[in-house]
């Protein structure tokens, strides 16, 4: 072998190595970005109150209003999970389960509280794990968690007893933990779903995200974070797929989505609700941005909600 050709070989195999060791490393780093709980940048996380907020009235009130305690161990792992319940204003069993969004918590579903308190249900508001006071280091986008919700709800069946009626909602990926949960065995008493701006599945929606907010192509970025996720987390981003759940679901699902939703794009709302086996209902807000259907539009959600509701909950 020349010289020149081994030099040329030895430099290949430098920058194949250079190569390699960079996208690990930003492998590594997109994989803290969106799956090891913490805050995150790209999320607006405060929950300081703005008079200017046309929920400010719901929030205020879902601050001060008593709440109870309850505490659940996660779904096959020793993670201690919270939980705010606020009792309906008049003793019923109808509850409604709510499950926020990625890089949130419990404290930013006041005002789907407030309204599920003014349609006469209880509440029950977890922490989901990795994230507010519930213990946990990974968000795995529903695949985990949609299992955690379920022992939230066979809790309230528990504690409520066998004529429970219990209503599964969440918001973003608490939208899609909800279709998640759909696509599992569940107890006669979870009668109902409402899904507000769920994603159809973690890889479609961490690909479309990295193009939006990165300008980073799927390939070779998305699989290898995937596969960093499945070695620390244990699941690739397939795994979390509300598309293939939803079409394993027979009971009724309300779908909601902002019109102008550019964070989970409108255009996978049609998606899950075309595949959905169940009793399905549609509402697509106009103006809408992502996760602001209920404040953009709160007489007609509140409207919609309760006139689904009621088909299904006695």
């Amino acid at each position: 072998m020349s010289k020149r050709l081994k030099g040329w070989l030895i430099a290949l195999v430098v920058l194949v190595v250079l190569v390699c060791g960079g996208l690990v490393g930003a492998s590594l780093y997109f994989y803290n970005m969106t799956v090891a709980s913490g805050k995150k940048a790209f999320v607006a996380t405060s929950t300081k109150l703005k008079r200017t907020d046309p929920m400010y009235d719901a929030k205020k009130w879902y601050q001060t209003v008593p709440k109870q305690r309850w505490t659940e161990k996660a779904a096959g792992a020793n993670l201690n999970l919270v939980a705010d319940y606020v009792p309906a204003a008049k003793t019923t069993k109808k509850t409604v389960v709510l499950v926020h969004g990625f890089g949130s918590d419990k404290e930013a579903m006041g005002g789907y509280v407030a309204m599920f308190h003014k349609l006469g249900y209880n509440t029950l508001i977890p922490d989901t794990r990795g994230q507010g006071q519930s213990q946990g280091k990974v968000i795995s986008y529903g695949y985990y968690e949609s299992k955690d919700y379920l022992k939230w709800v066979n809790q309230v069946i528990a504690k409520q007893g066998q004529q429970s009626q219990v209503v599964l909602f969440g918001v973003s990926m608490g939208g899609a933990t909800t279709m998640m949960t759909s696509g599992l065995k569940t107890p006669s008493q979870l009668k109902a779903y409402i899904e507000d701006c769920g994603y159809t599945d973690a890889q479609a929606e961490i690909t479309y995200q990295a193009k939006q907010m990165y300008n980073i192509p799927y390939w070779p970025l998305v699989p290898m974070t995937s596969t960093v996720a499945r070695i620390k987390a244990g699941f690739h981003f397939k795994d979390a797929n509300a598309l293939a759940a939803v079409k394993r679901n027979h009971k009724p699902m309300l779908f909601i989505h902002g019109g102008a939703d550019t964070f989970v794009p409108t255009r996978m709302v049609y998606q899950v609700y075309r595949a959905d086996a169940g009793p399905k209902e549609l509402l697509v807000v106009p103006g809408a941005k992502h996760a602001a259907a209920l404040s953009h539009a709160p007489a007609l959600y509140t409207k919609t909600v309760k006139a689904y509701l009621a088909k299904y909950i006695h």
